[in-house]
């Protein structure tokens, strides 16, 4: 990548913050959205049980948000470097406000981040490119001027479909049999330090 970024945006759970630990013992919301809920307890969408099932899931969830939860340790840098640059950047997740909002409020990160656009912002979560559309808009770039980092294929399709240039977060939350080289992302990136050389802001 040659032409530097106006924006850098960031998918939150598994690639700004590691949240896991605040989900042990309990599929966390990436792996809802994935079907693994469905895996672990015999059922899927649309099973008897299966609303119940999320619904206690996420009152649980909501009591431990900030538990455990921080931002990962060589993430930190980036972002300070980022923001010795003047290059503003937001956060993209399609988790739901009523989370997102404590989460970013509690590590600090609200002060930070130029844009928050959560899963229910918009009319649309990823794939599709609207919220990521929506983050562009609000912080005043281009699409086609900005970076979005995420450790999901669904995050690759977003920021394709918005004309954004795309990196493979390799160190989120990957499942084993993710073959991230198939996903089309611009680059794959194993560890947060790389970041900023390879989307020409070092």
């Amino acid at each position: 990548m040659t032409h530097r970024p106006l924006a850098v945006l960031f998918d939150l759970d598994g690639t700004l913050i590691d949240s896991a630990p605040d989900l042990a013992g309990s599929a966390n919301d990436m792996r809802i959205a994935r079907g693994m809920i469905g895996v672990a307890m015999g059922i899927a969408p649309g099973d008897a049980g299966f609303d119940a099932l999320r619904d206690e899931f996420f009152e649980i969830y909501a009591r431990r948000l900030l538990n455990e939860t921080r931002v990962f340790d060589a993430v930190e840098p980036v972002l300070r470097e980022i923001e010795a640059l003047r290059v503003p950047w937001g956060i993209v997740t399609n988790k739901a406000q009523r989370y997102t909002t404590p989460v970013v409020e509690g590590l600090g990160l609200h002060r930070r981040a130029a844009v928050v656009v959560s899963g229910d912002t918009t009319a649309h979560a990823k794939p599709h490119p609207e919220p990521l559309l929506e983050a562009a808009r609000r912080i005043g770039v281009a699409p086609h001027a900005c970076i979005y980092v995420g450790d999901d294929f669904r995050d690759v399709q977003a920021g394709r479909a918005a004309g954004m240039k795309t990196v493979v977060a390799a160190w989120g939350y990957l499942g084993k049999d993710d073959a991230v080289s198939t996903w089309g992302a611009d680059i794959v990136i194993d560890a947060p330090h790389q970041l900023l050389k390879t989307i020409g802001l070092a």
